[in-house]
């Protein structure tokens, strides 16, 4: 074969004779093999990549047909309606954009390639969003496929949808899911907030710490982040970010504190909230989360939305004797300053911590007689439970129960755990009988939950 030699005059002659070759082997190549030869033409490689999108999308089944677990195990009738609705419209909606932009390819020969590949990566985009609702559904989902944890998810499933009950019917709640991750601090996705690629978030996801199974600290986790849920139904943090703002006017001298407090607002309501259902509990185990090296129990950091550990524990001390006066808060308050005394705080910022410790009682006066429209003429306090919670009824309902299930079974879920961990900060349960009760609570309500809807 006789070799071609290559001209040395002038770069753009040597440019033209690799064209000539490029040109050349795509022929040739065309020849040989003309099943590759429509990859040629962008049209059909992208008309190729959106059929397989398709195939991949087909994949996408209910929940229903894809998750093994006991009935028991399972999340309420409600909460598999949302999902299984907001992932089917998923579906329905990737597969008309996707056949609608073969269409487009097959009828519009014109289009450039590079106008058609930015709109099938934007497809492209969209089928991943969609994928990744349905991994966090299936995440929450999957785990109650686990021996025993699957059932005691359901459980915590009814502690939940309870602790959003109040005494007035002030908003419709959505459905909630819990599950289990590690480590020792939980998080929420709030209902109606955006999944990703934008859509509606059907049902309130919670996740809280595997660490804490099972004990009343669970319930102070969990409750909690249902406070965020119901602090945006009721629309607490706009109205109560206002009454700060105007109290820092009205108090110049302590306006920087009024700032901090505006500012971890958020965190505030919701220990609020888990006091309010679940008593002494709610703050013990609120200790328990944040028992940390002192460094991070005194840090004030300006870009966190939570107060420092040690106000942090104060304040639920503080909203805990107002909602329920009794003196097991003065000892709690005793026990964390010899937890965690002040002067560890450093000379530079013992004085931040004083002035904020001094404002504690005007600020848990403001939060708890706080009122909005959301209220209907209610203040904050006045829509939780608290006849039946005072510790005084809590040691009564302990007394008359004696450990029995059987005599638990008739009270709501979010009193069960009060009761229990009234019991467990009166020293009159151990952590042994403590997980032994609740694990059985949790089944009940698990089998009771699936009996109703079933």
């Amino acid at each position: 074969m006789r070799r071609q030699t290559i001209p040395s005059s002038n770069s753009a002659d040597l440019t033209s004779i690799f064209k000539a070759r490029s040109a050349a082997l795509v022929k040739a190549s065309q020849r040989l093999h003309p099943e590759r030869a429509s990859f040629v033409d962008h049209r059909q490689f992208l008309i190729s990549e959106s059929k397989a999108l398709l195939t991949r999308l087909a994949q996408v089944k209910s929940f229903g047909l894809t998750m093994p677990m006991v009935p028991a195990a399972g999340i309420s009738k409600a909460a598999q309606q949302a999902i299984h609705q907001t992932i089917g419209d998923g579906v329905a909606e990737m597969e008309k954009k996707l056949r609608a932009f073969i269409r487009m390819l097959n009828q519009a020969p014109e289009l450039g390639a590079a106008k058609t590949q930015k709109a099938f990566a934007l497809l492209k985009l969209q089928f991943n969003w969609l994928l990744d609702s349905l991994d966090i559904f299936a995440d929450v989902l999957g785990m109650r496929s686990e021996h025993n944890t699957g059932i005691w998810l359901a459980g915590m499933d009814a502690l939940a949808e309870d602790s959003l009950r109040l005494n007035a019917d002030l908003y419709q709640p959505p459905p909630l899911i819990t599950y289990l991750d590690r480590g020792h601090g939980a998080a929420i996705r709030k209902a109606r907030t955006r999944l990703p690629g934008g859509k509606s978030n059907p049902v309130a996801v919670i996740r809280v710490p595997r660490e804490r199974m099972i004990s009343t600290g669970i319930a102070s986790s969990l409750v909690h982040e249902v406070g965020h849920q119901g602090a945006d139904l009721l629309d607490l943090m706009s109205s109560l970010r206002l009454a700060l703002q105007a109290q820092a006017r009205k108090d110049s001298s302590n306006q920087d504190l009024w700032n901090w407090y505006e500012r971890w607002i958020g965190e505030i309501v919701s220990d609020c909230w888990s006091v309010a259902m679940v008593g002494i509990g709610a703050t013990t185990g609120l200790i328990n989360v944040v028992s940390v090296p002192s460094y991070f129990v005194f840090r004030l950091n300006a870009d966190d939305p939570h107060p420092p550990p040690w106000i942090r524990v104060r304040l639920s001390i503080a909203i805990g004797a107002v909602l329920y006066p009794d003196q097991q808060w003065f000892r709690l308050r005793k026990l964390w300053d010899n937890l965690y005394p002040i002067h560890l705080a450093g000379p530079d910022k013992v004085q931040s911590f004083q002035r904020l410790e001094a404002l504690i009682p005007a600020f848990v006066g403001l939060l708890v007689q706080h009122q909005n429209e959301a209220l209907q003429g209610k203040k904050l306090k006045e829509v939780f439970p608290l006849e039946d919670r005072q510790p005084a009824q809590l040691r009564q309902l302990h007394q008359s129960w004696q450990g029995q299930v059987a005599r638990m079974k008739g009270s709501r879920p979010s009193l069960v755990f009060a009761v229990i961990g009234q019991a467990r900060a009166d020293q009159q349960m151990t952590p042994q009988q403590e997980n032994h009760l609740l694990g059985q609570m949790l089944r009940y309500w698990a089998l009771k939950r699936n009996i109703a809807s079933s």
